[in-house]
């Protein structure tokens, strides 16, 4: 997956960047996102966003990792989950991530009603 990486921070736990693309609404097609996820460790973020629904969720390489800004936001966020439309345009503020994956707080498969 290309544009994600990571940061360890001094108390030993980590802010992890990855971009991935939003999940579709309807019949199109998402835009691209870059979500930030602070936890104890690379696995455990990860882990969180496929809790979310986000299945294919890696992180391979640490080619853009979270900018001083985005570990600011992270932090200072109680969930520890952000997002915002990437590439950046303008001045767009963070996300929580229950804004992306919507009223459910999933962004898996659909089931149907019965």
């Amino acid at each position: 997956m290309a544009g994600g990486g990571f940061c360890r921070l001094p108390n030993g736990t980590v802010v992890v960047a990855v971009a991935l693309n939003r999940p579709a609404e309807g019949t199109g097609p998402g835009g691209p996102v870059r979500v930030l996820v602070h936890a104890a460790t690379r696995a455990r973020a990860l882990t969180r966003l496929r809790n979310l629904g986000l299945r294919a969720v890696y992180l391979r390489g640490n080619s853009q990792p979270p900018t001083e800004d985005e570990v600011t936001a992270v932090l200072h966020h109680p969930d520890g989950l952000l997002w915002r439309t990437a590439p950046q345009t303008g001045q767009e503020l963070w996300h929580p991530i229950r804004a992306l994956l919507g009223p459910t707080g999933y962004a898996g498969p659909v089931r149907p009603a019965a």
